[in-house]
């Protein structure tokens, strides 16, 4: 039997036409018979879609009259269209839609540019799609491109392109131990936990028991973008927003794809990064995985190294499995797994972490008939972390053990929203919990302890004509209790302090847009962080300094503005500055009892104040320019218990930031990008009296395609190889030095969308 699509092709007869005519028009008359109508004619086009270095697109919806295909991994899709259909329309997320004029020809190469930011969206800001100026939060998004040509192993890395944004030290996810990977924005600065919330798919990512981040949880081929939003969002998001709110986007399954990347670098680092997706029936199925391994460097100075000291590294494997089923155009359901095991030497032989983490999401997102939008989620973690401490003699010749620690530690939360827009009106209802259960295991002694927070928020979104108000608040309740310490070996138990508090956290936004492409901004917000049961029970120790934990600390109270402008126009580029005053009070900070002993304290206040300029143009076909800025001037502005410490820097919080990116990418050539980071002085300690030199880093980047989705690439962080001051415990410890790395991708940038 003959297929309707082997019919329906276009063909220039060959030698037998006489029978050829005779078998097309029977089968013209059978269809006619049966079907009533006459078929016709078709043909097969192939339709293959690129950015502007030649990378293929993965996930482009390609539209014709009644027919749609998705692109694949390798940015192709096949459609069966009428010969009469003159053109197709390709839609992705992040880039303008193209509609493309067919030619005679079945195969059509379309080069697809990357959305103006008046047309991309912020999903992080309002927990609601919003266009990005319609927001008075100051925005930075980085594509899966700009992922791609970041050098680094780690999304922390990744992130450090955008001027700012910093950990707890210079170090990064390579070397550094969990415990100092706390991010901070706005000059807020962190301490072991982060003032910053990072959260995913809705789903807080912050380490249960510490408050820090493990950025090399999500397979890096898994992260589909990521959304930095500067400012208090505790009015949506709760505790650990006070600096703002970065959003891990994850890929998401969606027919075949493919991706792989593989990557070796100096001190024996290696990398392989694999993605799959398949699907059907409206079910897909994602699986990713991330293999790091790195010897790493040694972190203290030379002129200070001992017989004692040896490279800080990790050794670290990450997967995710997850399915989706669609129901509908636009809902579905999923059920996703991640895992995490991480193994690191930090910097002696006795002195070694290791955590394994599983993390667990299910949830659904569906639309309800002139009744709104739901989302549901349902997620837990289960992880356990171990760490050893010693004391290291004077001369750095010999060690010995001093601490063991083991943490085991279960979470269990929930989130629910409902999202309606009638009109120019947008209303959101939620609310979430999260449950805690940790243990501290020591040497000295055990800590059990429970920590819960659960909260309820609305927004009302209005947005006339030119105009954007967002009015939203919460209200949340953080709870630590059931805490106990066992001596040991004694076996005394004693009962720690409860803490239970009720924050409110209002926010007003505001969006004035003007003619030309120019928006005014401003904004008003209260936010909190809760102290961590890490902050709360656990002893902590960096090179020879010891930091005692503090049961009765309570959470950090931020009071804060933001005003600013945004330009956008598509042939010129963006422009965005804005000023920032942001105040906190009861800091969490290290205080120094003594040289080498600190105890974690509520400070007292701390005040933030400075501006910030981010552009991006596109001058030319061939060149990208991106630039920030950041001055941040962050100072102990109130602390009665020792006045000493008033207009002290806050600790590892430099007054300027910087970093420039240009990317030169040719179709034929391939890329090549140059990154420039700088970063003013800044202290180690609350008292000033560590103080780090600034520096410079130039990073280079270059890739090359070879077809077939095959595209090799080299990067170098930190060319000239000058020594970038971390940290002073008060031992001097050191940044990365001169990395070379190369490798190989095959596939698409991403599979998925």
């Amino acid at each position: 039997m003959v297929s309707m699509s082997e019919n329906a092709r276009v063909f220039i007869p060959g030698k037998n036409f006489a029978r050829w005519s005779l078998n097309r028009a029977l089968g013209l008359v059978l269809v006619a018979s049966c079907c009533g109508n006459v078929w016709a004619e078709q043909r097969v086009v192939q339709v293959c879609a690129h950015d502007g270095s030649g990378r293929a697109i993965a996930g482009v919806k390609v539209r014709a009259v009644g027919v749609e295909g998705v692109s694949d991994a390798s940015g192709c899709t096949s459609l069966t269209v009428d010969a009469a259909t003159k053109a197709v329309e390709l839609v992705r997320d992040g880039f303008a839609s193209v509609t493309q004029v067919l030619g005679a020809g079945g195969d059509v190469a379309v080069v697809m540019q990357p959305a103006s930011l008046r047309q991309m969206v912020d999903v992080t800001a309002a927990r609601t799609p919003l266009a990005l100026d319609a927001t008075a939060s100051s925005v930075r998004t980085l594509s899966m491109t700009q992922m791609a040509e970041a050098p680094g192993l780690g999304l922390d890395d990744k992130l450090r392109q955008v001027a700012g944004f910093q950990l707890f030290r210079r170090t990064s996810s390579w070397v550094a131990n969990p415990t100092t990977q706390g991010a901070s924005l706005r000059g807020l600065g962190s301490t072991a936990a982060s003032r910053t919330l990072v959260l995913s798919d809705q789903v807080p990512l912050n380490d249960a028991f510490g408050g820090w981040i493990h950025w090399n949880e999500a397979p890096q081929l898994a992260i589909a973008g990521v959304e930095l939003m500067r400012g208090g969002a505790s009015d949506l998001y709760g505790s650990s927003a006070i600096g703002g709110v970065i959003d891990v986007t994850p890929v998401r399954p969606s027919g075949m794809g493919y991706a792989f990347d593989f990557s070796g670098a100096d001190r024996s680092t290696s990398m392989e990064s694999g993605l799959l997706t398949a699907g059907g029936h409206k079910t897909d199925v994602l699986a990713a995985a991330t293999v790091v391994r790195t010897d790493g460097y040694t972190l203290i100075a030379p002129a200070v190294r001992g017989v004692v000291d040896i490279p800080s590294n990790v050794h670290s494997q990450s997967g995710r499995l997850e399915i989706r089923r669609a129901i509908g155009t636009d809902d579905g359901v999923f059920l996703r797994g991640n895992i995490l095991n991480e193994a690191r030497s930090n910097g002696t032989p006795l002195t070694t972490n290791a955590t394994r983490l599983w993390r667990y999401v299910g949830g659904g997102d569906w639309t309800i008939p002139h009744s709104g939008r739901v989302l549901a989620r349902v997620y837990g973690s289960q992880q356990g972390y171990r760490q050893s401490f010693s004391s290291v003699a004077t001369g750095r010749a010999t060690e010995t053990l001093t601490n063991l620690q083991r943490v085991p530690t279960q979470q269990l939360g929930g989130a629910l929203q409902w999202a309606q827009t009638y009109k120019a009106l947008t209303f959101v209802v939620g609310g979430d919990i999260t449950d805690t259960r940790a243990t501290d295991s020591e040497t000295k002694y055990n800590v059990s302890a429970r920590q819960r927070q659960g909260g309820v928020y609305g927004e009302v979104l209005w947005q006339p004509r030119n105009w954007s108000f967002a009015l939203s608040s919460r209200v949340d309740g953080f709870r630590s209790f059931d805490a106990r310490q066992i001596t040991l070996p004694s076996g005394v138990v004693t009962k720690l302090a409860t803490t239970d508090e009720h924050p409110i956290d209002p926010r007003l936004g505001v969006v004035r847009k003007l003619s030309g492409g120019v928006s005014l901004t401003a904004s008003a917000f209260r936010a909190f962080r809760g102290p961590s049961m890490n902050e709360l029970y656990r002893t902590g120790q960096v090179g020879a300094q010891v930091t005692q934990a503090n049961p009765s600390l309570r959470s950090e109270r931020a009071t804060g503005f933001e005003v600013g402008t945004l330009f956008s126009r598509v042939r010129v580029g963006t422009l965005r500055t804005s000023y920032f005053w942001t105040q906190v009070n009861r800091p969490i900070a290290a205080v120094a009892q003594t040289a080498t002993l600190l105890q974690r304290q509520n400070l007292g206040q701390l005040t933030s104040k400075g501006f910030t300029v981010e552009g991006e143009s596109n001058p030319i076909k061939w060149l990208t320019l991106t630039a920030g800025y950041q001055y941040a001037d962050s100072t102990v502005s109130k602390y009665p218990a020792d006045s000493t410490l008033v207009g002290k820097w806050t600790a590892q919080v430099p007054r300027n930031s910087a970093s420039v990116q240009a990317r030169f990418a040719q179709p034929k050539l391939g890329v090549f990008a140059v990154d420039v980071r700088a970063s003013g002085q800044q202290f180690d300690d609350t008292a000033n009296v560590f103080r780090l030199a600034g520096y410079t880093q130039v990073d280079l980047y270059a890739d090359h395609g070879f077809g077939h989705g095959l595209r090799a690439y080299a990067s170098v962080q930190n060319v000239s190889g000058d020594l970038i001051e971390a940290g002073r415990t008060p031992i001097l410890t050191l940044g990365i030095p001169r990395t070379l790395m190369i490798g190989v991708r095959l596939g698409s940038s991403r599979a998925g969308r």
